[in-house]
């Protein structure tokens, strides 16, 4: 479904489809793109775009697990920090990034759909959030990296 046919639909919805664009996105930034130029680094930051697809799946699992569930970092096997889950790893593949990133996403969108939009998340160290909250700020993430995908790809594709 897309944003435009969600006009006028409930709000929760809205959000959903809102949020499944932008991932979609993020996740369609690596397509077609060799291993080399999903690492490229172009800015001085640890910013690529294997690194920011990688990045979007540690938001999705502290946002969908750890705000959900109240379970560890740690316990969850993410990074500590958000700059430490742009690091890429030996074995980190456009495939495997990909496939973690859909993955993670599914997991966000089982944790969400029974709750309401007004219900409590206790797990985030902010303390409680409403997962009305929670999708705004991702919408702010996703959309922030999209732009930041954005322009990584199209200087890689033009050099």
């Amino acid at each position: 479904m897309s944003t435009l046919e969600v006009l006028n639909h409930p709000f929760r919805e809205q959000f959903e489809v809102f949020l499944d664009e932008h991932r979609r996105g993020l996740d369609e930034s690596l397509e077609g793109l060799t291993e080399e130029q999903a690492r490229r680094s172009l800015v001085p930051s640890r910013t690529t775009l294997l690194g920011l697809v990688k990045h979007a799946t540690f938001v999705e699992k502290v946002w969908f697990d750890e705000a959900v569930t109240c379970r560890s970092r740690a316990e969850i096997g993410i990074p500590a920090t958000p700059d430490e889950s742009f690091i890429l790893d030996e074995e980190d593949t456009i495939a495997t990034v990909r496939k973690a990133y859909r993955e993670a996403c599914e997991a966000s969108r089982k944790a969400a759909a029974a709750l309401d939009l007004d219900d409590l998340l206790h797990g985030n160290r902010r303390g409680p959030l409403p997962l009305r909250w929670v999708y705004l700020h991702m919408l702010r993430e996703l959309a922030q990296h999209g732009g930041h995908a954005d322009i990584l790809r199209e200087q890689i594709l033009s050099s």
